[in-house]
C-alpha cells in the first residue's frame, strides 16, 4: 500500500488544510469532519476518504455561498 495513509492525525489534517490543529479539533468535535478516537489516551484519527469528502463538501458550500452572494466591485455598489 503506497501513497497517503488511510488515517491521519489532526496535525496531518491541519497541514493538508493549512490551518491549526486546534481548528481541526473544533471541526471534529462539532461533527463537521468525521473522525475516530483510538487508544487509551483517546487520540483522534481522520480517515483520508473522510477528509476528501469534507473538502468536496466545503467546495460545494462555497459555490452555493458565492452564487447566493455575488461579488460586487466597490465602484458598482449602490450608494
Amino acid at each position: 500500500m503506497s501513497g497517503t495513509p488511510r488515517f491521519l492525525t489532526l496535525a496531518d489534517v491541519a497541514e493538508v488544510l493549512n490551518t491549526s490543529s486546534a481548528q481541526v479539533y473544533a471541526l471534529v468535535r462539532r461533527g463537521d469532519l468525521p473522525a475516530i478516537k483510538i487508544g487509551g489516551r483517546g487520540q483522534w484519527r481522520v480517515e483520508s476518504a473522510q477528509l476528501e469528502e469534507f473538502i468536496q463538501r466545503m467546495y460545494a458550500e462555497t459555490r452555493t455561498f458565492v452564487d447566493e452572494h455575488p461579488y460586487v466591485e466597490a465602484d458598482q455598489r449602490p450608494e
